[in-house]
């Protein structure tokens, strides 16, 4: 632990936190050999009374659904009754305990924070999770969603990754990047070497501590003295994970052949559980006793039931230095011994990497493999399972067909690096017209990530063409894929194009008739839709388009059903790949961030999505960060920057009614700017669209325009229709009715009635933390001869409380219990009582059955 003070401390503080019952979570990341892997047996050395949970992630493993989280829980598998019982059900299905499916990776990842917190009831736990880099995909989401979980249950989460940017939900962890050591702290390391021969290990290991240990010991007596005369130093500094594996390999090599073959077996075995590694390696002749030379060496550690590699790094050498035919030898003998059902996907990946050319038996194993994976969720393990049946597939039908459910997998997943490698690996040209759709599926999620959506587009409607006569079962599919692709580019002769190849299905007709001004017979092939989305079970892609029609045609509260419909069928198929299009549709964060004069936050957001929106032609996406930039700028009172967002927004959108949703900022903006004329059209465009459409939010909002645009005789008129017509007392919007009112009020020196309005106003914006609009509220009500103290606001109790001892405050108040509460708000039980315990002292009272009454307005 030389140069590790600062990580070492930090560390021992978060164990020592522990034993107060508070949680915490760190990321060690940093290259191969620098200390990861040494800090985490700090802390395991120092966690004096508390129980240690491990696992270590494996590289030749990191396929393997859930062989993580199995590994980690195995020794607390016997409280999983104390978990609720979908919880408990959810991790018996992904550990092969029962044949359910698993419908719902929020419940796991709950779970997995229960089952940490039922394990820590009588003792504080450390749970430590070495390359997690190596783990796979599955199991490393569930603990990360846990870690970032973490209140009031005492257990401190410690992991460790290569790398100087971690992946995926690591990246949401607090962090210590771990550095090379000072040449102080290095030099400590190298004792006996002669001055020359110290001064050349130091150059090649940079402060890395494993390298510095590693090729030392791999030096000769006579190299450590010097004697052989000054070691000529390198020309480059080699790559630090080869250049150990090659050290490791040579300590290897020197031990007796038996031992280096049960070290084999050793490596390719996922488990650590000794019995396991001697039955496979007692199939090749081998026995416990070829590894006291390993023992002996301190490569490995060895008790009663476990085996463990001293570093990752050694398992890889013992495993890459074998030579194949150990290597398959040692997957035969473990697959042999994995008998049961329980283990069927371990036996099968052991017999793939067994397997050195086609072999259909193995690879209709993998695919049941990938088949149960994922109906566990693990669309990542699916996918490479789906991969590996593939290249041991000799028949080229075959073969494409699980390339392609590969692909698809790979994009359910979010991989989309992957989705595009194994789409391009598919062998063209397909002659079955059904396997030809599915392809052209894949290659247009490849195509919108990567590439254009105008393209995407493209690819679907010429594949439809090509294969509507043969599968008319594939049209719709394809079709309404195109739609959602050309509703993305923002060009809307495409989306008409496209549903004219199919106008008697609604979903691809309705564009047609939206987009020539036709909103009755939009809305009577909406309403067909809407139907027939709450009462069958449609794709994915139907509710999303669903959605985004209702959108569209201001029907929010229908569009954010079918939006919550289309996240929880992702969340229950496990298709997080489709979850940033479908959460979409529920929130915009720049905007969000607009509104509450985050303006920071909001540029770097837009921007971002600018620079990738942009040059892909992606009008949607483009039209909104332009938007979300315009109702900043607007916020803040710079309404002629404002105005030239938003018209720029406006041409993103690609058509007057695809940008319906920003004409409301873009009048106010041009009004504010000294630009009524340009406002003067859009404003009769949103009252003509509002009496078509029938939506009241909508129509007040059309209101509110024509009241910028009127002459004052009859601005107020508009004015009153507007507040009469918002239905939500609280909603942004009748916020900003009853600000534009005010100011009107003012400037026509009715300050009385005007305060009232901007009072009203000021409330609203105060309570949704729009920050920019509240300063203009309270700006207007000083002008109109109030001076405005914040202080003076109704206090509530809840104001005493943090977020969190809100949240849980407010639902203990309904009756709800503790594990109630904890499922609704990701927590655990343990977490809410921590939680109700505090907040009962501030609020004054000393039970539950209290909360109603305080909290009754």
């Amino acid at each position: 632990m030389q140069g590790r003070a600062e990580e070492r401390r930090h560390i021992e503080r978060m164990l020592t936190n522990s034993r107060r019952g508070v949680g915490s979570s760190l990321l060690l990341h940093g290259e191969a050999g620098i200390g990861k892997t040494t800090l985490l047996e700090h802390a395991a050395a120092h966690a004096d009374g508390m129980r240690v949970l491990r696992v270590e992630g494996i590289e030749s493993e990191m396929e393997l659904a859930f062989g993580g989280l199995h590994q980690l829980f195995l020794p607390v598998l016997h409280l999983l009754d104390r978990l609720p019982g979908p919880q408990a059900g959810a991790l018996r299905a992904v550990f092969g305990l029962s044949d359910e499916p698993v419908r719902d990776r929020l419940t796991l990842g709950l779970a997995t924070l229960s089952l940490l917190s039922e394990a820590a009831t009588d003792d504080p736990l450390l749970c430590l999770a070495d390359d997690l880099q190596w783990l796979d995909r599955p199991s490393a989401d569930a603990l990360t969603f846990a870690a970032r979980r973490l209140r009031d249950e005492g257990i401190v989460m410690l992991f460790a990754t290569r790398g100087t940017s971690p992946e995926g939900g690591s990246r949401a962890l607090p962090r210590v990047h771990v550095t090379g050591i000072d040449r102080r702290a290095a030099v400590a390391l190298l004792p006996g070497l002669a001055p020359p021969v110290a001064e050349h290990i130091l150059d090649q290991a940079q402060g890395n501590p494993l390298a510095l240990r590693e090729l030392a010991a791999a030096l000769t007596p006579a190299q450590r003295g010097g004697q052989l005369g000054p070691l000529a130093p390198a020309e480059a500094r080699p790559e630090l994970p080869h250049q150990l594996q090659e050290g490791f390999a040579q300590q290897i090599s020197r031990l007796p052949d038996a031992t280096q073959r049960t070290l084999a077996v050793a490596a390719a075995d996922d488990t650590g559980d000794l019995p396991t590694v001697l039955a496979a390696a007692g199939r090749l002749d081998g026995e416990v006793r070829d590894l006291e030379p390993a023992e002996r060496a301190g490569l490995v550690f060895v008790s009663a039931q476990k085996l463990r590699f001293r570093h990752p790094l050694i398992r890889f050498a013992a495993y890459q230095q074998a030579p194949l035919a150990w290597r398959i030898a040692a997957h035969r003998a473990l697959a042999a011994d994995l008998d049961g059902a329980q283990h069927a996907h371990r036996r099968a990946w052991h017999l793939a990497a067994a397997t050195t050319g086609p072999d259909e038996e193995v690879a209709a194993e993998l695919e049941r493999v990938a088949e149960w994976a994922g109906s566990r969720q693990a669309m990542a393990s699916a996918s490479a399972a789906y991969e590996r049946a593939a290249r041991l597939t000799a028949d080229p039908h075959r073969h494409a067909r699980r390339l392609i459910t590969a692909a698809q997998k790979a994009s359910e997943a979010g991989q989309d690096e992957r989705c595009r490698t194994l789409t391009d690996q598919v062998p063209l040209p397909l002659r079955d017209p059904g396997m030809a759709a599915d392809f052209a599926r894949v290659r247009s999620v490849v195509e919108l990530g990567y590439g254009s959506p105008r393209r995407a587009a493209r690819i679907l409607a010429d594949c439809a063409d090509t294969i509507s006569a043969d599968r008319p079962d594939k049209l719709a599919p394809l079709l309404t894929d195109a739609v959602h692709a050309a509703f993305c580019a923002g060009d809307a002769p495409l989306m008409v194009e496209i549903g004219v190849r199919a106008p008697h299905l609604p979903i691809l007709a309705l564009p047609a008739h939206l987009l020539a001004g036709d909103l009755p017979g939009a809305r009577r092939a909406l309403d067909t839709l809407v139907r027939a989305g709450r009462l069958a079970d449609v794709g994915l892609m139907d509710q999303l388009v669903t959605a985004i029609y209702c959108h569209l045609m201001a029907d929010h509260a229908t569009a954010h059903e079918l939006a919550a419909a289309a996240v929880a069928h992702c969340r229950e198929q496990g298709i997080g790949g489709w979850l940033p299009t479908t959460l979409h549709l529920r929130a915009l964060l720049a905007v969000l961030a607009a509104v509450q004069g985050e303006e920071a936050q909001t540029r770097e957001m837009a921007e971002q999505a600018l620079e990738y929106t942009r040059p892909r032609s992606v009008g949607r996406g483009a039209a909104e960060s332009l938007w979300a930039l315009g109702l900043l700028d607007l916020g803040l009172g710079r309404a002629q920057d404002a105005l030239r967002h938003l018209e720029a927004a406006r041409q993103a959108a690609g058509h007057p009614f695809l940008a319906r949703h920003l004409l409301p900022d873009l009048i106010e903006a041009a009004v504010r700017a000294g630009h009524p004329e340009g406002a003067r059209a859009p404003a009769d465009q949103l009252m003509t669209w509002a009496a078509d459409l029938g939506q009241l939010h909508f129509t007040a909002q059309a209101h509110r325009c024509a009241a910028l645009t009127s002459p004052d005789t009859q601005a107020e008129q508009h004015y009153l229709a507007a507040l009469d017509l918002h239905t939500d007392s609280n909603d942004f919007d009748r916020a900003r009715t009853h600000l534009l009112y005010g100011e009107w009020l003012r400037r026509s020196r009715r300050n009385i009635d005007a305060r009232d309005q901007l009072r009203t106003a000021l409330k609203n914006f105060d309570q949704l933390n729009a920050r920019p609009w509240a300063h203009r509220a309270r700006t207007e009500l000083q002008a109109a001869g109030e001076t405005h103290d914040p202080s003076d606001a109704t206090d509530s109790p809840l104001t005493r409380l943090s977020a969190q001892e809100r949240e849980v405050v407010r639902l203990a108040a309904t009756g709800a219990t503790n594990r109630e509460i904890a499922t609704h708000l990701f927590l655990s039980p343990r977490t809410v009582a921590h939680h109700l315990y505090r907040a009962f002292p501030k609020l004054g009272i000393s039970s539950r059955t209290e909360l109603a009454n305080l909290l009754t307005p």
